[in-house]
């Protein structure tokens, strides 16, 4: 029996493994229960190029409620594609770690969209 975190992450390697084919510099999103966090990942999978967290002190200042609501989720997608830029990425492929595209994970996809990166 297959339970619900090997299930994503079973859903998960086919995204990366398409996405390592296609050998494209990568946005991850990863959630928990209170917090989500996103990370541009270098082509190799090697090397992170930019990140953010709910976890960062001068990002705590600015939620409301936390780190587990689509707020927050909209300003981790908003700064880290404003850190990825100003690292010369524009184009990336998006990994959502076999999450649902939805709810935090779609806000902060979006959020990204707006603030310029493309995918």
């Amino acid at each position: 029996m297959i339970d619900k975190k090997q299930a994503r992450l079973r859903r998960a390697r086919k995204t990366r493994a398409k996405i390592a084919e296609l050998k494209s510099v990568r946005l991850l999103a990863h959630r928990s229960n209170c917090h989500i966090y996103a990370q541009v990942i270098s082509a190799c999978g090697s090397t992170v190029l930019a990140a953010a967290s709910t976890l960062e002190p001068e990002v705590r200042k600015s939620l409301v409620k936390g780190g587990g609501d689509i707020a927050a989720a909209k300003t981790i997608g908003q700064l880290v594609a404003e850190r990825a830029i100003k690292a010369g990425i524009e184009q990336v492929a998006f990994d959502r770690s076999g999450f649902q595209y939805h709810g935090r994970i779609k806000a902060l996809a979006e959020a990204a969209r707006e603030a310029g990166l493309k995918f």
